[in-house]
């Protein structure tokens, strides 16, 4: 699939000999999520460990496979903290609809108007077909040099880095005559927001949505923090012919598209909060959900900064995803108060088939909301 911050290769390797857990969070009980659990058991096939966060009637349970270091037994912290990629984009586009909201931005308003001579053709470029990847603008992230991690682990990127490396190609096609997930647009949405509050990013991320939704284990590193903070596994990466650790990373190639570090459960409680009409009045929630065609998987449709995305069991859920070197998240929320977040400590390809990898994350987020 092609909702990540990075392209995937093909390598086949197998992972065995790791823990297989369940930790209930709720109130009392035995777990309920069987299921699920022996979808996570599976994917220690693939990857070195698994977490899921589930939440559904009030219940909320969070379940763990694997181990949190490869070669060894060390158990996987009960929703432990990971790095969220392309999640931030969810984060990234409330903030913007919530100026928005309070008549700061139009949406269909050119980038030009907030952002003067900064894109080729912005005239024609309007907020929403950032927030919706409808503008055409080419990817920076095919260009960064991420199939060789080793050498951009530890590298510093400024945001202007990243927007030049993509806006040195021509774009892909007219604005709003096609969808192409393009980390760019989210780069200038980014800086949008800078522009328009006339402060960081990082902080207004922060105070209008982490600390809204009640976000515990959500953060947004700052400059030259590489390390991931808290209860956490580790995360793996393939660099030629090795299988490294990147726990520990540069996420500034990432920075509005791809910066946060949070956790399945953290995630979860963040749909949950966004469908409930916590973050954002009911107007800019329903621009939001205005969706067009995705072709990722079948049926997939993309928003605002947001995913629909069909279940086996009938309905849809909302939410996003995130790919980053070390870490697969996947999951959101149902109109019906399901929520669920899903992680995994290697991206699809690092120990497998990619696109087996990639559908058996995606089947199991479907049986966490659908058993």
């Amino acid at each position: 699939m092609n909702t990540s911050l990075v392209r995937k290769g093909v390598v086949v390797l197998a992972v065995a000999g790791l823990l297989g857990t369940t930790v209930t969070t709720a109130e009392a009980g035995p777990p309920r999520n069987g299921a699920l659990q022996e979808k996570l058991d599976a994917l220690v096939g693939q990857f070195p460990a698994a977490l899921a966060t589930v939440s559904r009637g009030g219940r909320t349970e969070s379940l763990v496979a694997g181990s949190a270091r490869l070669g060894s037994r060390v158990p996987v912290p009960a929703d432990g903290r990971v790095r969220a990629g392309s999640n931030t984009k969810t984060f990234t586009a409330v903030v913007v609809l919530q100026l928005v909201a309070e008549g700061k931005v139009e949406l269909d308003a050119p980038i030009e108007r907030y952002l003067p001579g900064l894109v080729p053709g912005g005239s024609a470029i309007t907020v929403r077909q950032l927030l919706q990847h409808t503008s055409g603008l080419p990817n920076y992230t095919e260009y960064l040099g991420v199939d060789d991690i080793a050498k951009l682990q530890h590298r510093y990127f400024e945001p202007h880095e990243l927007l030049a490396l993509a806006l040195a190609h021509p774009a892909k096609f007219a604005p709003g005559t096609k969808w192409e997930y393009s980390n760019t647009n989210y780069v200038l949405a980014g800086l949008l927001i800078e522009r328009v509050t006339g402060r960081p990013v990082a902080e207004q991320i922060t105070d209008r949505v982490i600390r809204k939704a009640g976000l515990r284990n959500t953060y947004w590193p700052q400059a030259g923090d590489q390390a991931i903070r808290g209860p956490h596994p580790q995360g793996y990466a393939r660099s030629g012919d090795e299988v490294i650790d990147v726990t520990e990373l540069d996420p500034s190639w990432g920075w509005a598209a791809g910066q946060l570090i949070s956790s399945p459960g953290d995630l979860a409680r963040f749909s949950r909060a966004l469908l409930d009409g916590k973050l954002l009045p009911a107007a800019q929630l329903a621009e939001m959900r205005k969706t067009v065609d995705a072709p990722l998987l079948p049926g997939w449709r993309y928003g605002l900064g947001l995913f629909r995305v069909p279940l086996s069991c009938g309905g849809v859920y909302w939410g996003h995803g995130g790919d980053i070197p070390g870490f697969e998240t996947r999951g959101g929320a149902t109109d019906d108060g399901r929520s669920v977040g899903l992680a995994v400590t290697a991206l699809p390809g690092t120990y497998g088939d990619p696109e087996q990898g990639a559908q058996a994350v995606v089947s199991a987020v479907d049986t966490a909301f659908c058993r």
